[in-house]
């Protein structure tokens, strides 16, 4: 008869010398799941950074002395050094764009302060909204010969750049805005999602309400400036506008007036919504959109054609008015306006948000042994 193999005995239990306990045993602390994105973030996230790359590229050669795409005659042939910085600067702002795209899909992203996500994405939007909505109405237009060829916020000159520059150039921007908004809208959902439920009428007053609706008639009023201006410029007024804007004006730049009104408008009842709460079934949703692409438009294109007019200024007939200069200088003031109202607002939602889960906690254990 064979014995039984006896089983694998555990080690030996060591105690420590002198204390007579016996060691735990710890487990190892789960290992953290891998990081995922789902396949639709990341086609958006590759799509966003391949779209910068025309151009990127076509500042690169021009930076480079390439005049792949300007005519001869053009101004942009004698912008020199000052040309060569813009357009350095400009090929830095498109690069952010690749680097928002993997800090919205990448885990560090998550960690990232409010702020430094927030206000790029606030700038971007501003400078993309515009083209994004004018560029294919303008482009409609020119397929019926109402159009000039030069889209949103480009100078007078009869020779500036080849037509196709436009269409890569500005096809890039619309996909660019596409598929960052959509990820910037994802992103946001998850983090910060809970900030924008329900509806105006659940928003509770708070001892800043006043202050909140104080700043919005303030962005109201300095609105009134620039919206009456753009809104004469598209009845066809050419007061403040300097003679040779007054004389290029085709029908590209009266969609630009028309766009730029939109959102002066948009950002208007944003902002009033959110401070007056009037229509207590709307969800807060809209407001929110509205105050965000209004005053991220209006202001950050303001700033765009404030700059873009002082480099570009030639002859005395091509420079800024002061009314020009003053009504894109107000724009800036409102959208930075709003964006402290927003900032505040949030700030609330997410202190009234934190304060059901701090009284939900367990209390500490008290120390019942007797000093």
């Amino acid at each position: 008869m064979t014995a039984n193999r006896p089983s694998a005995a555990p080690p030996p239990v060591q105690h420590r010398a002198g204390t007579g306990k016996t060691p735990s045993y710890r487990t190892a602390p789960p290992e953290t799941p891998p990081y995922r994105i789902s396949r639709a973030r990341v086609v958006l996230r590759a799509v966003a950074m391949v779209s910068c790359l025309p151009y990127i590229a076509l500042k690169v050669a021009w930076m480079a002395g390439s005049q792949l795409g300007i005519p001869d005659g053009s101004a942009l042939l004698d912008g020199g050094t000052t040309l060569r910085v813009a357009n350095g600067a400009t090929v830095l702002m498109d690069g952010a764009v690749i680097v928002l795209a993997l800090l919205l899909t990448r885990p560090w992203g998550k960690r990232v302060p409010a702020w430094l996500l927030v206000l790029p994405m606030w700038v971007a939007s501003g400078l993309l909204l515009p083209i994004m909505t004018g560029f294919p109405i303008q482009m409609a237009l020119g397929l019926f010969g109402g159009g000039d060829g030069r889209p949103v916020g480009e100078g007078n000159s009869d020779a500036f750049l080849d037509p196709w520059v436009f269409g890569v150039v500005y096809g890039g921007f619309i996909v660019q805005g596409l598929a960052l908004g959509s990820l910037f809208a994802l992103y946001a959902r998850e983090r910060w999602g809970h900030l924008w439920q329900g509806r105006l009428r659940d928003l509770p007053d708070s001892p800043t309400t006043p202050a909140l609706r104080a700043t919005a008639v303030a962005v109201a009023g300095a609105a009134l400036l620039p919206g009456v201006t753009h809104l004469l410029w598209l009845s066809g007024s050419t007061a403040g506008l300097n003679p040779g804007r007054a004389a290029a004006r085709t029908s590209d730049f009266y969609v630009l007036e028309a766009v730029s009104l939109l959102f002066v408008v948009a950002t208007v009842v944003g902002v009033l919504l959110l401070a007056f709460r009037r229509t207590g079934r709307l969800s807060l949703r809209l407001p929110l959109v509205l105050a965000w692409a209004g005053s991220a438009a209006t202001a950050c294109w303001g700033g765009w054609l404030s700059v873009t007019g002082l480099i570009g200024a030639g002859e005395a007939a091509d420079r800024p008015m002061p009314a020009t200069t003053t009504v894109y200088a107000v724009q800036m003031l409102a959208g930075a306006l709003v964006m402290t109202l927003g900032a505040y607002f949030f700030a609330e939602r997410a202190a009234a948000s934190a304060l059901p889960a701090a009284a939900d906690a367990p209390a500490p254990p008290s120390d019942s042994r007797v000093s």
